[in-house]
């Protein structure tokens, strides 16, 4: 039965897409087999993996005019492209009946496919993040840690737990992530300090260090363990994947750690 995980934040640029991709990633580096989901009609998953235009695509599928189409961008991981007409989802299903489930049954057929569903959703909190969060086991948080992101944090809070009220009663925070960290900064670690305050341990202890690696591997079109599994963002990145394990799956992570330690990509 597979796990799904949504990213969640309604303010763009914290690094909510780098993390879905790399932390799923990761996580096939972990033995995990992955769905990469992208329900934002930006298409910027899509895009930082270098998939062109699909025939059927995410926005046909919530219209109900396909089945979900994966896509395979590398052994074990997989992809449901966007694109821009998927703006338009909206207002196309606002009066459909059940709008809120529509992901949740289109995941139903592909549970026993993969270990991990994880959803890229738009920044904002309308009715393609309202299906992710229905649809979801886990939400993640990824936040930059600079004043101006800690803004509207209540607002997520709010939305998330109304979801696991009324439509979701599965639904959890599976932490929340601080990017684009340099531990130089005071003002960074200071923003961490609050977060802290606010999430408690649902703080994950890694942080997504600044790395141009991180910036690099979307105009490649590949994850950063493709572009450069040895940099800082691929460490960072492992490191979460163990941390995230630890948490979902605590009595197998010690084994998946072992696995990773002997693989030919072990990272220095």
């Amino acid at each position: 039965m597979a796990t799904i995980v949504s990213f969640l934040n309604h303010k763009g640029g914290v690094g909510k897409t780098t993390s879905a991709i790399n932390l799923g990633a990761a996580l096939v580096e972990y033995g995990k087999k992955v769905l990469l989901v992208d329900l934002d009609p930006q298409a910027n998953l899509t895009l930082s993996l270098g998939i062109g235009r699909q025939r059927y695509t995410i926005y046909e599928s919530m219209r109900g005019e396909a089945e979900l189409t994966p896509v395979t961008y590398k052994e074990n991981l997989d992809v449901i492209t966007s694109s821009l007409d998927l703006s338009s989802a909206e207002m196309e299903l606002i009066n459909e009946a059940g709008r809120e489930y529509i992901l949740r049954e289109l995941f139903e057929p592909l549970h026993e496919e993969y270990d991990y569903i994880i959803i890229d959703c738009p920044p904002s909190l309308g009715l393609l993040s309202l299906n992710a969060l229905t649809s979801s086991h886990y939400v993640i948080i990824p936040l930059q840690t600079e004043f101006l992101a800690l803004q509207g944090l209540a607002k997520i809070k709010q939305v998330i737990d109304k979801v696991r009220f009324r439509l979701n009663k599965k639904l959890q925070i599976g932490g929340v992530i601080g990017t684009m960290y340099d531990h130089r900064r005071i003002l960074n670690r200071e923003v961490i300090e609050t977060i802290e305050k606010y999430f408690g341990d649902l703080v994950f202890d890694t942080k997504i260090r600044e790395n141009v690696a991180l910036a690099e591997a979307p105009a490649e079109g590949q994850d950063i363990f493709t572009y450069n599994p040895r940099s800082n963002g691929a460490k960072d990145y492992m490191d979460l994947a163990r941390e995230f394990l630890a948490r979902v799956e605590p009595n197998t992570t010690n084994g998946t750690k072992d696995q990773v330690a002997t693989s030919p990509q072990q990272l220095s």
